[in-house]
């Protein structure tokens, strides 16, 4: 009798899965005995091959080569985890294994990665899905007990295949089009599109439109101080008969004139007030456990966490420490057969300020079957992050705040309700109204975990009054402000904005598909984000994430062009609501692929054939306030591709050598001569380079390098401060010249270093510390070509600088464990 493989998603799993199946020995990457071999992936091992790798002619980026629709996809093992297929392969391959059990994770994701291995390894061996919901031991006995057949999964296979299929047409045949659109007038203007990438850079686009456009109306409050004979409260005034209209800035309480607020000063000061009050009880069940989505946008809420740092800290949280269960999930409950699970978890808490309250949840019989935790309908691939059960050890800082979150949580859900009594107070004088409104907690409930307690832990609380008790209006404020744009998306709300983006739709079937997934998935969302800002689509400024210039070009671009589809998320509702209905068998694969293949035509299509070029698309666009160095009149007028002087014609182009500019950037360009030196400039030869931007005398843009200038003189030294000697030449000065440090005796001498190396600025002290010992400190934050932040010290070696890396600290040596007393006496 043969062996049964079984491949898992993830190493974990397949360590859980074969301690469950029995004694199995360690082989390499692989667990075996006379039954079983089980073996895993590291996620996704095979990728969809290139244009270029699939067809030599199809690798020039150019419109001739458009639209890239293959009758058949080829895969390739992805480069990193070569090894790991070619292991799987391996065994797949190997005469003794008879049946092949797919124990990837139990959805789209799990499906395709098990798919496409079994397509690239040729392998044809019957299949069956072990298809689990929590890893619990008797959960996964149970699964093995009941496999489902192969051929059952084949519509969720489909679906699989088709959104990675659908994925690579339109982002490739996207991002082709707009690259080459865009580089019409020469150079190559890289212009990523994609799926998900497109529609969530329009939400911030379309944000950062409104705030454009904004313009701010003064309004007036008027606040009054009460006295009753408990104290004092305050009050705001509101109008009583306001109903909400067309003006989306219209509120109750604001008053557009001032001498109406005046006069409702005039006609209250000193006149009694006449108290009319209402209280009533308010409960508060506790937030639902967290899927990652939720678990970034509140790291990010109260520690500032980036998504991507949270994704970092949950997954050693998951894999290093093995405190808390898979992150990457967008369920917020757990399975129904996890309660006694649970309950066991509630005893292994170490933190005397957990254990107490999971204690308290125990001996009052709050664990307890519930369907807002317990349930399997709303369990997908993964259910909601949870402690394990195992005491965390050794946490960092980072961590230990990240775990206590889950933790925390993870009690508090079973917890009853808190309740509050909130107090309406309205206050009348001489027929105006003024509100008042008290919350104050009477059982803080769940809130009991993060420490708080019943009655003055309330906010706004309100003194109290006797019945039929008037106030005195002891003073009367008015309050003088103006109406301010929509905030900026920072990650946490950009988070929930991708999550939800179906209130976004009117179509109530796409919301619901939306709503489930949303933009992305938990496990790509931060992904998403980082890439936007690779692409120079984003920065982050402070907390905020703010789009920039070239990401709105990007979006006014589709827009003008007649691409709207990729700019909304209905695109992406679509797809996901027939991937859904593909999933149930109720839409075929051919169809829903004919309809990719057509769409992706078209978004070709419109590129290929719009009328005119980049610099006649239409937009959203908005004067500039800037003082013209020719002419000395103050406005610019925008387009698509440049700022035309609205005196005397001046142009200025938004982009140089593939790197847009700013709007005050190019407004510090116009006023001062000059700006940067500025970083992402790209060279005919890809290669990438900062410089300063200046206006020559003929009031053109030109690069300054610091080391000539554009027709080769050597920069003027007279002024530039000198930064040391020069340990090139042992003749010359080396100086700080704007956009680089120089040697004075250029070009006889070639000592040159950029002052803005990989995105880090390099201060005149390092410069110094370079000339005369050869060498810099530690320097953090280069960013890569891949974008990922690292440190390194320059040095300066054979006249040119260059990296030199801190080594790496050894690990330490294993020591074995000596042996115990008892055991030696055995």
């Amino acid at each position: 009798m043969g062996k049964t493989l079984v491949i898992a998603e993830k190493p974990s799993v397949a360590s859980d899965l074969a301690r469950v199946l029995g004694k199995l020995a360690k082989k390499d990457e692989f667990f075996e005995n006379d039954e079983w071999v089980v073996t895993s992936a590291i996620g996704h091992l095979v990728e969809l091959c290139l244009p270029g790798e699939m067809d030599k002619k199809r690798g020039k980026w150019s419109f001739a080569n458009l639209p890239i629709i293959p009758d058949a996809f080829d895969l390739k093992p992805i480069e990193k985890s070569e090894s790991r297929f070619k292991l799987l392969k391996r065994l797949l391959k190997r005469p003794d294994i008879d049946g092949v059990v797919n124990a990837c994770d139990a959805g789209r994701e799990g499906e395709l990665i098990f798919h496409y291995i079994m397509q690239l390894s040729g392998c044809n061996k019957p299949t069956n899905r072990l298809w689990l919901q929590s890893m619990t031991p008797d959960a996964i006995r149970t699964g093995f007990a009941k496999l489902r057949d192969g051929a059952e999964m084949k519509p969720l296979a489909d679906a699989a295949v088709c959104r990675s299929e659908s994925d690579w047409l339109v982002g490739i045949n996207g991002t082709r089009a707009m690259t080459a659109f865009n580089s019409k007038g020469g150079g190559f203007q890289l212009t990523p599109v994609g799926r998900v990438q497109t529609p969530t850079l329009a939400i911030l686009a379309e944000r950062e439109e409104k705030i454009r456009a904004f313009k701010s109306r003064p309004y007036f409050e008027v606040h009054a101080a009460f006295g009753v004979e408990a104290g004092g409260y305050r009050g705001r005034w509101f109008d009583a008969k306001f109903k909400k209209g067309a003006d989306e800035q219209e509120r109750a309480e604001r008053i557009w004139d001032r001498s109406l607020a005046e006069a409702i000063e005039a006609k209250c000061t000193g006149k009694p007030g006449f108290i009319e009050e209402e209280k009533k009880p308010a409960s508060q069940a506790s937030p639902l456990l967290y899927d990652l989505t939720t678990l970034q946008r509140e790291a990010n809420g109260r520690f500032s966490f980036s998504a991507r740092r949270t994704l970092q800290l949950a997954q050693a949280l998951y894999e290093k420490h093995k405190v808390l269960t898979y992150p990457r999930t967008d369920s917020r409950c757990l399975p129904e057969d996890n309660l006694n699970e649970v309950k066991a978890r509630f005893t292994k808490f170490e933190d005397p300020s957990l254990a107490v309250h999971a204690q308290k949840a125990l001996k009052e019989g709050w664990v307890r079957p519930n369907k807002r935790i317990f349930n399997d309908a709303k369990v997908s691939d993964h259910h909601a992050i949870v402690p394990t059960g195992v005491a965390p050890k050794n946490l960092d800082e980072y961590e230990q705040k990240l775990y206590d979150m889950v933790a925390r949580r993870f009690i508090a859900v079973f917890y009853p309700p808190a309740q509050f009594e909130v107090t309406t107070r309205i206050t009348r004088v001489e027929g105006e109204a003024f509100k008042t409104d008290g919350k104050i907690i009477t059982d803080p409930g769940w809130l009991a975990v993060y420490g708080k307690q019943a009655a003055g832990e309330g906010e706004d609380n309100v003194v109290a009054v006797r019945p039929g008790e008037s106030a005195t209006t002891d003073a009367i404020e008015i309050k003088a402000t103006e109406t301010k744009p929509p905030a900026r998306y920072n990650e946490a709300t950009l988070l929930s904005a991708m999550e939800g983006a179906g209130k976004l739709l009117e179509d109530e079937e796409l919301r619901d598909a939306m709503s489930q997934r949303g933009l992305g998935t938990p496990a790509t969302r931060a992904q998403i984000i980082e890439g936007l800002i690779l692409d120079g689509y984003l920065v982050r400024q402070g907390r905020e994430i703010i789009v920039t210039s070239k990401g709105l070009s990007l979006i006014t671009l589709l827009r003008g062009i007649g691409v709207d589809s990729l700019t909304s998320p209905e695109m992406t509702g679509d797809w996901e609501f027939q991937l859904k209905q593909m999933e149930a068998g109720k839409i075929d694969r051919a169809a829903f692929m004919a309809g990719i293949r057509k769409f992706t035509e078209e978004i070709v299509d419109k590129a290929k054939n719009y009328s005119g070029d980049a610099g006649s698309v239409g937009g959203n666009f908005l004067d500039l306030a800037a003082k013209c160095p020719k002419c000395g009149a103050a406005d610019f007028k925008e387009s698509f591709k440049a700022y035309e002087c609205k005196g005397c014609g001046l142009l200025v182009w938004k982009t140089m050598a593939g790197r847009e500019l700013e709007r005050e950037e190019v407004k510090t360009l116009l006023e001062a001569g000059s700006v940067g030196p500025l970083e992402g400039f790209r060279s005919k030869m890809g290669r990438p380079f900062s410089a300063v931007v200046k206006l020559d005398a003929d009031h053109k843009q030109t690069f300054d390098f610091g080391d000539a200038d554009s027709k080769g003189a050597a920069p003027d030294f007279s002024q530039a401060p000198i930064i040391g000697a020069c340990p090139v030449c042992k003749k010359g000065q080396v100086h700080d010249v704007g956009a680089a440090y120089v040697c004075d005796q250029t070009p006889a001498c070639k000592f040159r270093t950029g002052k803005i190396i990989l995105q880090k600025e390099i201060s005149a002290e390092q410069v110094k510390k370079l000339l005369d010992t050869g060498k810099t400190d530690l320097l953090p934050k280069f960013i890569s070509k891949k974008g990922r932040p690292f440190s390194a010290y320059l040095k300066l070696e054979g006249g040119k600088v260059g990296f030199e890396f801190e080594p790496r600290k050894a690990a330490p040596k294993k020591v074995p464990a000596a042996k115990s007393p008892i055991a030696e006496a055995a």
